[in-house]
């Protein structure tokens, strides 16, 4: 190649070279650019959804903490007591006169003193067992033997509480009257004497029993008196 053919393309390859280097420098400053905001994009993009992550990772945290683990529920099982049968009160029942035996035995005491004290019970029992009125027979004692105040020697020394004669009965010391080993078997016998030859025989007031009893007619007003008296304590 000719010298001056040389010139022209080196010539030629100089200006190709400057028109060129500029533009392929831009396009690697272009090309640089382009990569470095994708890679800025990316890292956004990145920190965003790290972000969220975040905010919702917090969200769960805290609708965690607001809301409850429901727990499962299981229904309580209460045993019942088991009921305790009471013991079934029973009331005193009512005797006589709308009184418990209790009752119509301490009234009796009331009127029953000196050596029959405390015998109301006994008075009460025997009475109901034959079907006697308690207060006429205790009302009938009280007159014969003085027992509401002091009793007569025929209840201290023979047991005899109601003037009842021996008849086959041991006698109370050289009288007629009956005597009896102990205080409970006298009024044993003096209710049964009522009920066998009184009570059997439809006499049953201080009225009807007086022309038996007592030779005084003042006999029944007397026995009343009593039965008043013990009615009323």
């Amino acid at each position: 190649m000719k010298p001056t053919n040389m010139v022209y393309v080196i010539l030629a390859f100089g200006i190709i070279m400057s028109l060129v280097i500029p533009h392929l420098t831009e396009m690697a400053y272009s090309n640089e650019t382009y990569k470095s905001e994708k890679q800025e994009e990316l890292a956004g993009v990145t920190q965003t959804v790290e972000e969220n992550k975040e905010v919702e990772e917090a969200a769960n945290v805290e609708l965690a903490v607001a809301t409850p683990i429901a727990e499962e529920v299981v229904p309580e099982v209460t045993e019942e007591p088991i009921p305790v049968i009471a013991e079934a009160v029973h009331a005193d029942p009512i005797v006589y006169d709308n009184l418990t035996m209790a009752e119509l035995s301490a009234k009796l005491n009331k009127n029953l003193k000196s050596a029959l004290s405390g015998t109301g019970e006994t008075f009460a029992k025997y009475a109901l067992d034959y079907g006697v009125d308690p207060y006429l027979a205790v009302a009938i004692v009280l007159h014969e033997t003085g027992c509401n105040w002091s009793c007569s020697t025929k209840v201290t020394q023979c047991n005899n509480v109601g003037g009842m004669k021996s008849g086959s009965s041991t006698k109370c010391g050289n009288t007629s009257y009956a005597s009896f080993a102990t205080l409970d078997e006298g009024i044993r016998a003096f209710i049964s004497n009522l009920k066998e030859n009184y009570y059997d025989y439809g006499l049953n007031t201080p009225e009807l029993m007086n022309s038996k009893y007592a030779s005084s007619t003042a006999w029944a007003g007397k026995i009343n008196s009593y039965i008043n008296k013990i009615k009323n304590s």
